[in-house]
């Protein structure tokens, strides 16, 4: 896997996809930062088996700029999916073997890929500069490494296929930091977790996790109510 430094476009047009921060807006360094000194428990109390088990996947953490600044892309699944149905989400899946190794580029294969094929999205205008810790998600058993990009050449998005998307958005990160959209879900199991009440969606679990710890790492956090809480359906 190429790091910094190296200026080769994240499709992979010289043999495959790449991490380089060159070239990344100035209030993306802190983002660039957590990716390089964050510790795996500080992003969440899962983590992978030490056994191996669990099905390796990856998600797309993509920021562009849009009419208010910074922002993020989100998808949210379809209602019929059989897990994580309607959730919004990162782009992702699991990889598949084509993507190549999951110690090396295989999570970035498979983030670009499965952004490619949920929302439409051209890997050749994105740059991907970080990868934080691989995470756990419990009730699913994959194993996530999130891959960060920036959106270079930002390209039209959009639901590719019904069946496995309900819609794709954007959320600006300033209604992400915004106190007023902030709250804490409660799950009927008992499990408490950060949430977003961004476009017209609750952002909750493994994605709502893994944007509140960025948020918090890159100093871009603010006080918020944790008080506040949003009961979820024992479905979720």
């Amino acid at each position: 896997m190429k790091h910094a430094g190296d200026t080769r476009n994240a499709s992979g047009a010289q043999g495959g996809p790449v991490l380089s921060k060159e070239g990344l807006p100035g209030w993306l360094d802190p983002v660039a930062r957590v990716a390089e000194t964050v510790e795996p428990l500080q992003l969440s109390r899962f983590l992978p088996p030490a056994n191996g088990a669990g099905r390796q996947s990856a998600v797309l953490i993509l920021f562009g700029e849009g009419p208010r600044g910074p922002e993020l892309l989100l998808m949210e699944r379809a209602g019929t999916l059989r897990s994580h149905a309607g959730q919004p989400s990162f782009p992702g899946g699991a990889l598949d073997p084509e993507d190549g190794d999951p110690k090396t580029d295989g999570p970035l294969n498979a983030a670009l890929r499965e952004a490619e094929e949920e929302t439409g999205l051209d890997p050749s205008g994105v740059q991907l500069f970080g990868v934080l810790p691989r995470l756990y998600i419990p009730v699913s058993r994959f194993v996530v490494t999130p891959v960060l990009g920036w959106w270079r050449r930002p390209t039209p998005v959009g639901v590719v296929d019904p069946g496995e998307t309900a819609r794709v958005f954007t959320v600006p990160v300033v209604d992400l930091t915004d106190p007023a959209n902030r709250a804490t879900t409660v799950h009927p199991s008992g499990h408490r977790g950060p949430a977003f009440l961004v476009e017209s969606a609750l952002v909750w679990g493994f994605t709502a996790g893994v944007i509140d710890k960025i948020l918090h790492f890159a100093g871009w956090e603010r006080p918020w109510d944790r008080e506040k809480q949003v009961p979820l359906d024992w479905r979720a």
